[in-house]
């Protein structure tokens, strides 16, 4: 079917705003051309793609479908373009995904010298869950990611580099002091309030797997998405946060370890890309580093 690359282009704008006025401003055409173009489409596919009111505009399960076939292909013309242009002009650019604590904790000395070795290379950065990350990946907006493991999503992610081993600790303050010098079990800590990232994590997945294995259920006191929002509440005394070690800084003298008579398991910080995609120069030099 010969369908103008164009039509397919509106009908992306379209259905990530889910607005033809905010469409019609993103593509600089009037909102009549992008409409136009959708009517012109769906005559084109014989599907209706949108359910148009006067109030707000819906997808179709139809439009469902082809945004789901568009979507990745529209990102991977724009990685396309961006690296010609980028490569030609400032020295490329590279697209990373990683959550705000191994950003943070892990990959700033890394972006520092590469920073510092490439100057004139664009560094992108999004910030999301490890799980989010490879979401990203998959459909092309970020030329790789650094990510915990185990993570049940990188199943279809085909090339998997293992780049820093970590444990995870449980911390607490001087509130839990009677603690200190003890090996607690899961279940002795299972009585204790217990703050850790929220569900949408692979570190939650990890946590209650553990228990789990061990007959129990965890329920815990508080969930957060930040790590640092956890060590700030221990800090207060609000519970026992279970974050990874290379979290914790000399600047938390105040917090100490919870021993645990089960050994936690080892777990890593995996660099992964998409060999299917094509990889800019910028992105290839990272990969380097590791």
């Amino acid at each position: 079917m010969d369908i103008n690359y164009e039509l397919y282009k509106v009908f992306f704008h379209v259905a990530s705003t889910l607005s033809f006025s905010e469409a019609s401003k993103q593509l600089f055409i009037s909102q009549s051309a992008v409409s136009q173009s959708i009517k012109t489409l769906e005559r084109k596919l014989d599907q209706t793609l949108f359910i148009r009111s006067t109030k707000r505009v819906l997808l179709t399960p139809e439009g469902e479908i082809l945004l789901r076939h568009i979507e990745p292909a529209m990102h991977l013309i724009q990685r396309g373009e961006a690296q010609l242009l980028d490569a030609a002009s400032t020295g490329g650019q590279i697209r990373i995904g990683a959550s705000d604590t191994i950003c943070r904790y892990f990959l700033v000395p890394y972006l520092e010298r590469f920073h510092k070795t490439f100057p004139n290379a664009h560094i992108k950065v999004n910030n999301q869950t490890s799980i989010k990350c490879v979401e990203m990946l998959e459909t092309g907006q970020v030329d790789l990611i650094v990510v915990n493991y185990p993570n049940s999503y990188l199943s279809n992610v085909s090339s998997i580099k293992k780049i820093k081993t970590f444990h995870d600790v449980f911390i607490a303050n001087q509130a839990f002091h009677d603690l200190k010098g003890k090996k607690l079990t899961y279940k002795q800590l299972s009585q204790y309030p217990i703050l850790m990232l929220d569900k949408h994590s692979t570190t939650s997945e990890f946590l209650h797997r553990l228990f789990q294995q061990h007959q129990l259920d965890l329920v815990p006191e508080i969930e957060l998405t930040s790590n640092d929002l956890l060590i700030d509440l221990a800090r207060i005394g609000l519970g026992i946060a279970f974050i990874p070690d290379y979290c914790i800084t000399d600047t938390q003298k105040d917090l100490f370890i919870v021993e645990t008579k089960e050994e936690l398991p080892e777990r890593e910080l995996v660099i992964a890309y998409n060999e299917q995609m094509p990889l800019s120069k910028a992105a290839e030099e990272f990969l380097n580093y590791f």
